[in-house]
């Protein structure tokens, strides 16, 4: 007999504990780490609860730029040009962006 290769559903192995991907994990390490220096300057006040709370805040947002993807809708015009692309993606693209001096090259190619 032969030896047949069954598939499998292998989507969610490259997740960790089920809601993480490697992306969204990195990004929501680095919103804590943001939201970690406002602990501290809120520790120093006094005030520990809102500064977990802010950090919390900033490990959320940054595990939504992580994961989630932009809706697509027609509804609105960003949604419509953005729409099923990756929220970390366009925030890299509007950094380049700001980088190049609001400079926008568009190559054409002229048919004769």
């Amino acid at each position: 007999m032969g030896t047949y290769n069954l598939p499998r559903n292998v989507k969610g192995e490259g997740r960790i504990l089920f809601i993480f991907s490697n992306k969204s994990l990195i990004t929501t390490c680095f919103g804590g780490g943001l939201g970690l220096i406002f602990y501290f300057i809120f520790s120093l006040l006094k005030l520990k609860m809102v500064g977990i709370i802010i950090t919390l805040f900033f490990a959320l947002i940054g595990y939504v730029i992580g994961m989630f993807k932009v809706p697509d809708t027609n509804g609105l015009e960003i949604t419509r040009k953005t729409g099923g692309e990756n929220i970390d993606d366009i925030i890299k693209r509007y950094i380049k962006f700001k980088y190049n001096k609001k400079k926008l090259y568009v190559y054409t190619k002229e048919e004769k």
